[in-house]
């Protein structure tokens, strides 16, 4: 399965600048770099949407990138209160076949739905811990919930997963689906990419996606 850079697979909002431009605009600038359309809810989500990060591949090409909606996720744990956050973030992947790496040196593998579902899946779990945990803790359990994580996506036709249809541009589209104590994960195909998505708080079952036509919206 081909997972491609783990830049932004977190989902953590980018804060750096580089000589003085700021970071929103760099963020917007590394989507707009992209050779495929973005996805995220469509219209009939009204609330708050906001960028996260992209990720590239060794020779800067993006691979994919994560788009937000409702509240901001904090990470769950102790008393934080990020059991009551409403949010949804989807994860739209370049769909690429078996490839040359960067380098010459080797061949990549191609991204699958599997891709998609593993970053959404680690997407979640980066702002997740059992609030019975101490912090010095999380590294390990983030670890092996990660490989976790890795293992069920490449299984969708496992018993951890069933099937939701969603609108995909209006078009119902056969995805993914599961849910654990933390939140949700689906992952599913559209036109030329793969999109997956994870959240707490909203229920996946209500969702529909589109292609955003103006990313710099979501600034």
């Amino acid at each position: 399965m081909e997972t491609t850079s783990r830049v932004g697979a977190d989902g953590a909002p980018d804060t750096a600048t580089a000589e003085g431009v700021p970071a929103a605009r760099l963020t917007v600038d590394g989507y707009l770099q992209a050779p495929f359309p973005w996805y995220g809810l469509d219209e009939a989500f009204t609330g708050r949407r906001w960028l996260m990060q992209v990720g590239t591949a060794a020779d800067g090409t993006v691979q994919h990138g994560s788009t937000g909606h409702g509240d901001e996720p904090s990470v769950r744990g102790g008393d934080s209160g990020a059991d009551k956050q409403r949010f949804a973030v989807v994860v739209t992947v370049a769909s690429s076949p078996v490839r040359r790496s960067g380098d010459g040196t080797g061949v990549l593998d191609a991204t699958t739905v599997s891709s998609a579902a593993w970053l959404a899946g680690s997407g979640l779990l980066a702002y997740t811990w059992p609030p019975q945990m101490d912090h010095t803790l999380r590294d390990d359990w983030l670890d092996q919930q990660t490989e976790t994580a890795f293992e069920l996506a490449d299984d969708l036709d496992g018993p951890a997963w069933s099937v939701l249809s969603l609108p995909v541009d209006g078009v119902p589209v056969p995805f993914h689906y599961r849910e654990s104590e933390f939140g949700w994960v689906l992952a599913g195909s559209a036109q030329g990419v793969h999109i997956g998505a994870y959240g707490r708080g909203m229920s996946a079952y209500g969702l529909g996606f589109s292609v955003v036509e103006d990313i710099a919206t979501y600034a």
